[in-house]
């Protein structure tokens, strides 16, 4: 068995590789760029060493950096979980020719299933179904429309090197073809240094259906059973599930042993995953599910398949990479339950989906359900990497089942000030159409209005939130104002205001029976009277409303504070300028808002250290002012 495991990844993959191997006994090597100096998953190992810049190009992807690092530290072997170099054949042989373990598939496994159009005529000569279309060396545009003709449309062409939807146009009619086709190629050139494309059929009501297959180096290959990938945003997977809805046994059959074939015909050792694309108009049927693509490395989703099996994926690659054989055999495997996954990302869904960078001064994930994460409260999200920063597994008897849990415990999730697709993601589960297994790949691109939106908390919600910040307040009984009195024959209403993510909202107020508040999530912020109200994965910022109408305190020393990363759009003072209490002095635009920073108290600009359009950074001090009277 390795005895000592350098892990060329970071974040959440880092940490979940990391928990295994210390369970098996392993020493653990974390490699870190500048940004992941002080990371959870560098935090979590047993060494780590610094491998180089933030930007990923000049760290994380530099295989030189990484061997180096293995044979400074004396690493038996390197794992380098998804993304970055993990499906690099010329990486994973530079590995071996170091003399270290590679735990992952042989270089001519990657390279055989690494492009597309050669991938499918290994699969076709190996007997797995694959999407009616055309492969070949003609890359002649005419001669490409002439096939797409006798294809059919609509069709899609797609870049034969790559992934991730890029190099890939949907064409409906043939007056679209030329264009589509030369923009597909420019895409692919950019992002693969490659332009080649094959053209397959478009699937009208495509589901993403994979299976997870391991093999081991004395012949075996085993399946592990499907997962349904279907709810995806820009050809990226947002929320995933084993088994899949709708798979009856005949048809896992056909599907599972299509990908053990798959795995077969390249001689495949560890993990790996065979995907499909389906025709879903009809249901799950074996002769509309077409061989997709192979990824040589484990999946982001595997713990899906860990929790219907059982089975810890990393400890099978581990124990594989070390010549043992695989720890169960076919008949050994079975289905329990269903398990689903939500990734949750630190971005903005009502902005288009921008990544969201910044202190995570709040994050809590739920306590019932199986979490990954590579950060921790007070950790840093930058903007140098994939914005996913955990995973929500739930596993329960049932889909339905799961899916209320899933439900429940996205809505208790806690991220801030960074943003976070929390809420999109409970829309999302809680969609009839998923409820009821109605599911393709199109799904969330047709309801992202909707799943998207935002909303100021209910009247109800503002009433907890009122409650827990009158007893959280020093001066409660002044604050409450004789609100939280009760009446035997009607409960006591009244119109109130309270600051939500900077902005005076009024509702009426109507307290119930004691107990009955605090449904949602509530937290202190920085010690201060403000507080996180938490509901349904929706984190806003609440606030008793103050006199003077503005969206953001001050300090009462007069040291004006940026309260977060952001723009300064705006500065109302000079130095020297008298200001009375209330007065603006600066607005900040941070997370797409504006926050207007006003005068604590009378007196004199002392300091000023803001410039409008200057970018600012948490803690910054933008102005200072001088108290009336001070010397």
């Amino acid at each position: 068995m390795i005895q000592s495991l350098l892990i060329a990844n970071r974040g959440e993959i880092a940490c979940r590789i990391i928990r295994t191997a210390r369970a098996m006994g392993i020493r653990t090597i974390a490699v870190y760029s500048d940004a992941d100096a002080k990371a959870l998953h560098v935090r979590s190992a047993d060494e780590a060493v610094h491998i180089g810049p933030s930007s990923a190009n000049e760290s994380y992807l530099v295989g030189e950096k990484i061997i180096a690092a293995a044979q400074q530290t004396g690493a038996e072997a390197i794992h380098p979980g998804y993304g970055f170099l993990s499906e690099n054949a010329d990486f994973a042989q530079s590995v071996i020719d170091a003399g270290l373990i590679w735990v992952g598939p042989k270089p001519d496994s990657i390279r055989a299933m690494g492009v597309k159009d050669a991938a499918k005529k290994l699969m076709d000569a190996a007997g797995v179904p694959t999407t009616p279309g055309y492969i070949g060396d003609n890359q002649d545009p005419a001669h490409l429309a002439s096939e797409a003709e006798k294809i059919g449309y609509p069709v899609l062409i797609k870049a034969v090197a790559g992934g991730g939807g890029k190099g890939m146009r949907k064409v409906d009619d043939a007056a679209g073809f030329a264009d589509g086709l030369q923009s597909a190629q420019r895409e692919a050139k950019a992002a693969f240094g490659n332009d080649i494309v094959l053209i397959e059929k478009w699937i009208e009501s495509p589901r993403h259906i994979e299976v997870q297959v391991f093999g081991d180096s004395h012949g075996n290959v085993v399946h592990l059973f499907e997962r349904d990938c279907s709810l995806q945003r820009r050809h990226q997977k947002v929320i995933e599930e084993a088994p899949a809805p709708g798979m009856d046994e005949k048809t896992r059959q056909a599907v599972c042993g299509a990908a053990v074939r798959a795995a077969q015909a390249v001689n495949y050792e560890g993990a790996g995953t065979i995907e499909f694309i389906a025709d879903g108009s009809d249901g799950l049927r074996a002769d509309r599910i077409w061989f997709m693509e192979m990824n040589t490395r484990l999946q982001v989703e595997h713990p899906v398949t860990e929790e219907i099996t059982g089975q810890d994926l990393v400890e099978w690659q581990l124990r594989v990479a070390s010549g043992e054989k695989l720890p169960k055999k076919q008949e050994e495997l079975s289905i329990d339950g269903w398990a689903i996954e939500a990734r949750l990302y630190a971005e903005d869904p009502s902005t288009g989906f921008l990544p969201s960078t910044g202190r995570l001064k709040s994050f809590h994930l739920p306590y019932d359900s199986r979490n990954e994460t590579g950060v921790e409260e007070g950790d840093d999200i930058s903007p140098y990497y994939d914005p996913m920063i955990a995973k929500i597994i739930a596993h329960e008897s049932t889909r339905k089942q799961a899916i209320t849990a899933l439900a429940r415990s996205l809505g208790e999730i806690s991220v801030w000030p960074v943003k976070s697709n929390a809420a999109f993601l409970r829309r999302l589960v809680t969609d009839d159409e998923v409820i009821e297994a109605e599911l393709d790949t199109g799904m969330i691109a047709r309801k992202q209005d909707v799943l998207s939106q935002t909303s100021t908390p209910s009247a109800r919600s503002l009433s907890d939130g009122l409650v827990w910040h009158a007893r959280a307040s020093t001066d409660f009984n002044s604050r409450t104002d004789g609100l939280l009195c009760f009446r035997m024959n009607a409960p006591r209403k009244s119109t109130q205001a309270m600051q939500v993510e900077g902005k005076i909202e009024q509702f009426e107020f109507s307290p119930t029976l004691a107990g009955e508040y605090f449904e949602h999530g509530f937290r202190d912020v920085d010690g201060s009277d403000d507080q996180l109200l938490n509901v349904d994965g929706e984190t806003y910022l609440i606030a008793w409303p103050r006199v003077d109408g503005s969206s953001a305190g001050a300090a009462s020393d007069g040291a004006i504070l940026s309260p977060m990363p952001g723009k300064i759009i705006a500065v109302e003072v000079a130095e020297g300028q008298k200001v009375i209490k209330g007065d603006r002095l600066v607005t900040l635009e941070a997370m797409k808002m504006e926050h207007s920073l006003v005068a604590p108290f009378d007196g004199t600009v002392a300091e000023l250290n803001a410039t409008a359009g200057g970018q600012v950074s948490e803690g910054t001090l933008l102005v200072r002012i001088e108290a009336a009277g001070e010397a």
